[in-house]
């Protein structure tokens, strides 16, 4: 499908599946602040309110994805050509910024969806016929390097580390040509990883 669609080189965005865009988050925060108002002394209220507010200010990270797939898309993707599609996980969060960035742009973008038991099915912003399911992380993470040309690694968590990591280790063995890797959010990754 991507030959058909003449896509030759991809640009890969990891990340998170549980930042959402920010109104979203605050929505929630307000709700769940709500709920804790009425419960003052339901200590799993407190901790849930915790966690709210520190994914309201993750939400940057959502608009920052989208934004960025959105420029990668009408940089790369005008009069019918096709370089530089915006590739990634097709669930939420971070990749369905990064996909709806690329239809903001009115470009075409990538879906590589996982089947899990729960939490990840393919967003509303993937290019319909560029929507695909895999069963197995190996299989899928050798198709999202397959046309790379860059990595973007957002926040994230177990899922987005072992992308880069496995990424990073393919290219200091060099099977795979060394791409650009860059990631977003250096707030974030200073406190993961201490390079």
């Amino acid at each position: 499908m991507q030959q058909e669609n003449d896509i030759h080189s991809t640009i890969v965005i990891f990340g998170s599946s549980r930042i959402p865009d920010a109104k979203t988050a605050t929505e929630h925060l307000q709700e769940t602040e709500a709920m804790a108002m009425a419960s003052p002394s339901d200590l799993a209220l407190v901790r849930k309110v915790k966690i709210a507010r520190r994914i309201l200010s993750n939400a940057r990270y959502y608009d920052e994805a989208r934004e960025l797939a959105r420029m990668i898309t009408a940089d790369s993707q005008q009069g019918g050509k096709c370089e530089l599609v915006v590739i990634t996980g097709g669930g939420p969060g971070i990749m369905e910024a990064a996909n709806r960035g690329a239809m903001d742009a009115g470009g075409k973008s990538i879906g590589l969806n996982i089947v899990l038991p729960f939490e990840q099915r393919p967003n509303a912003y993937i290019t319909p016929e560029l929507c695909f399911q895999f069963h197995y992380f190996a299989i899928r993470k050798m198709h999202f390097l397959k046309r790379a040309r860059a990595l973007v690694a957002s926040p994230g968590g177990f899922g987005t580390l072992d992308e880069l990591f496995e990424t990073l280790t393919l290219i200091q063995t060099r099977k795979i040509k060394p791409v650009p890797v860059l990631l977003l959010g250096s707030t974030y990754w200073r406190r993961v990883i201490n390079f």
